[in-house]
């Protein structure tokens, strides 16, 4: 891989600071980091490989120059900047939910489709954090046998809605131990001792943009067009990393130790059979690292084809920045 340059679009957030550090932590050869924020973040020095770089302001001619733009921002804003990305060579690596389902442009977990990056025009889009996670941990069953439908229960941390999300549960703790009422600001109930079933904006089927998430770009990441989802995602007073209970329903049966083995086999993914005792994973286990644990696999007993399981992964790392770096490091290689 020859030396790169690199701009990383919304570097100050949490999904952007990750990214310096997985490219630190994976060393890739950077010949230079472009750190671009809001004007307010210009000037703010940050740490890559021993050096202070100065964060930039992000201007449309922000990207001459640049091989890869690893992009942390909201979709309105990555809209914004892509055009210009594209105009300057380079291409973007997007964090957002801007052009997941755009047929024209990748929707890319490696270890699942990374061919398919090598399809794009210059966008390669990162999959929603819970969607990456519940297909790691099923893209294994999925290859011994097509997987028709799922049902799913996402446990989602509160780092998912960004530092204010750990601020609300930290601050709320804190008063509850001090007796006082807590304050809600982000979450549109108490966090704390708590879980919301909810995420997300409404749409007409009565589900959310988040819970339509699995469906929709599942069936793009495993070339399953005709793949059904039900899913309910939670919010859970956990600090970082997301957990999913799922319920597959195969093509064909398929017997628990070939589904243990493929789980175990597949790039990025642990069974979990002996935890100090446990054959499940926590939140815990799987934070800071960028494996999806998987556990509690065992037959539903509701279908014939069915297989339960239990999984957890960092929605930082894996379901965010990490796999965004994948991407880039799979293209450049």
């Amino acid at each position: 891989m020859k030396n790169l340059r690199i701009g990383i679009l919304g570097a100050t957030g949490a999904v952007g600071q990750e990214m310096r550090k997985i490219l630190e932590e994976y060393q890739v050869p950077v010949e230079e980091l472009r750190l671009l924020a809001s004007r307010r973040s210009a000037g703010e020095k940050l740490r890559f490989c021993g050096e202070a770089i100065p964060v930039q302001e992000t201007r449309k001619e922000s990207f001459r120059g640049l091989d890869y733009v690893l992009g942390a921002v909201e979709s309105d804003r990555s809209r914004l900047y892509a055009p210009a990305i594209r105009a300057s060579g380079a291409v973007y690596v997007d964090n957002s939910s801007a052009f997941r389902l755009d047929p024209e442009v990748p929707l890319v977990v490696p270890e699942i489709n990374g061919a398919d990056a090598f399809s794009h025009h210059g966008i390669v889009a990162n999959p929603n954090c819970s969607t990456v996670i519940s297909l790691m941990a099923a893209a294994g069953i999925h290859r011994l046998s097509p997987i028709e439908s799922m049902v799913a229960s996402t446990y989602q941390a509160v780092s998912g809605a960004g530092q204010q999300g750990l601020e609300e549960l930290e601050g709320q703790m804190r008063a509850l131990a001090a007796g006082e009422r807590p304050v809600r600001r982000i979450f549109p109930a108490q966090i704390a001792l708590n879980v919301i079933p909810c995420i997300g904006a409404g749409t007409e089927n009565g589900y959310t943009d988040e819970e339509m998430k699995l469906q929709n770009e599942g069936r793009r990441i495993l070339h399953a067009p005709q793949l059904l989802v039900s899913c309910t995602c939670v919010r859970v007073p956990v600090l970082r990393s997301h957990s999913i209970s799922l319920t597959l329903r195969t093509r064909e049966r398929l017997e628990l130790e070939l589904v243990r083995e493929a789980v175990a086999s597949f790039p990025g993914c642990r069974l979990a059979e002996d935890l100090e005792g446990r054959d499940y994973p926590t939140p815990l286990d799987s934070s800071d690292q960028d494996l999806v644990w998987v556990g509690r696999i065992r037959r539903d007993l509701t279908a014939e084809n069915g297989i339960s399981l239990w999984c957890c992964g960092d929605q930082v790392r894996k379901g965010a920045a990490a796999n965004a770096v994948q991407i880039l490091r799979l293209l450049a290689n």
